[in-house]
């Protein structure tokens, strides 16, 4: 069995139902009075709709919180911090007693947390750790860096480079958004993979863009995720150091978002699906990639089934409630700058071309005709 593949797993079937209906007749409406004040409201802080995950992410959230008796303000900031700040605040006044938040900027929330805390309001950092903070109870993620080691694997056995295969292989790196915090730890997995062979020449790279080290990876970073500034940047690279027959091999990109305006910058330079069409990787499943993966314009994908997040979240915000332990499952990894974050960590899992039906589709994660299957 491939090395990506011995530790790519599945979340257990505990972590999916976290026997969400369980309490649901045990929940009552608090609600008051006193401006509204309701202590069975939880809000739910997502950073855009621009992006196919996160609308995923909130209303499922919403869905399985509301199944239980919750009340829920589920809130999108459009990637504008004020935005997202404005809205924490509102629920906050409204008498929300559990905060769920997906940062847009790891460190703008501090203020806002902290008259979350004064308030009483306990708070759930969502799949983007919020920093230089006290006022953070617990973190629900995905094991971050192992998505990047994923990616940087999967590209290490697909070049054939741990089998000896010198190349030079041409490679451009992408990371993510700098204000994204995980957005580090998907580009340390994959270099820590890459590195050697970036250091022993067998990868090169024509542009230049390749950090000298991981603490560099912000000068790859694209700001807020953007396909499109994804889409212009491989453009740019393409047309002034791709010239004279030169071709790409391999692209690390860190998510779909960006992985699919890289592959419509290809396309744009004449590239076309086949041979000479390069490795690239991806994360979060979107439909438009999976549509790519199946046209062969598109390698991999790292799949995080967000379902078994928001399962989970909703398990903790249950645990909260009924002033329970908390369950956590790494207290080590996760500093913010004030504290070590009590953690979940979710397993990711590589799906290739020929995996979309058994494990998307058949899933329930994706429907066959999303993907024109």
């Amino acid at each position: 069995m491939r090395s990506w593949r011995k530790i790519a797993v599945v979340a257990t079937a505990s972590l999916l139902l976290g026997s969400l209906a369980g309490c649901a007749q045990e929940r009552t409406n608090d609600a008051g009075s006193n401006g509204g004040s309701d202590s069975n409201l939880i809000g739910i802080s997502m950073p855009t709709r621009s992006l196919e995950r996160w609308n995923n992410d909130g209303a499922h959230l919403k869905e399985v919180l509301e199944k239980d008796g919750f009340k829920t303000s589920l809130q999108f900031a459009d990637d504008k911090v004020d935005q997202q700040i404005t809205q924490l605040q509102n629920m906050i006044n409204e008498g929300a007693k559990i905060l769920v938040v997906a940062s847009i900027d790891g460190e703008a929330l501090g203020p806002t947390l902290q008259t979350a805390a004064d308030e009483g309001v306990k708070v759930i950092a969502y799949d983007r750790l919020i920093n230089g903070t006290e006022n953070v109870d617990y973190y629900a993620t995905f094991d971050n860096e192992l998505v990047g080691t994923l990616q940087g694997q999967f590209i290490e056995e697909k070049l054939g480079l741990k089998d000896g295969q010198k190349g030079p292989f041409n490679i451009e790196m992408f990371a993510g958004s700098p204000d994204d915090n995980n957005a580090k730890f998907f580009f340390k997995g994959a270099y820590d993979v890459l590195k050697p062979y970036l250091d022993s020449g067998v990868l090169v790279s024509p542009s230049g863009k390749v950090p000298a080290d991981v603490d560099g990876w912000t000068n790859v970073g694209i700001q807020g995720w953007k396909t499109d500034s994804a889409q212009a940047e491989m453009e740019t690279r393409l047309n002034t150091f791709y010239k004279g027959g030169t071709k790409v091999d391999v692209v690390l990109s860190p998510n779909d978002s960006l992985a699919l305006g890289i592959e419509q910058a290809l396309e744009g330079s004449g590239y076309a699906p086949g041979a000479e069409w390069p490795i690239i990787t991806g994360q979060d499943g979107d439909k438009a990639n999976v549509k790519n993966m199946l046209a062969d314009k598109q390698s991999m994908t790292v799949w995080k089934d967000t379902r078994t997040l928001g399962d989970q979240v909703a398990k903790m915000v249950r645990e909260i409630t009924d002033g329970k332990e908390v369950t956590v499952n790494d207290t080590d990894t996760y500093n913010n700058g004030k504290k070590t974050v009590p953690s979940f960590l979710l397993p990711p899992q590589v799906v290739v071309k020929d995996e979309v039906q058994k494990t998307l589709i058949d899933s329930g994660y994706l429907k066959a005709s999303d993907v024109g299957l």
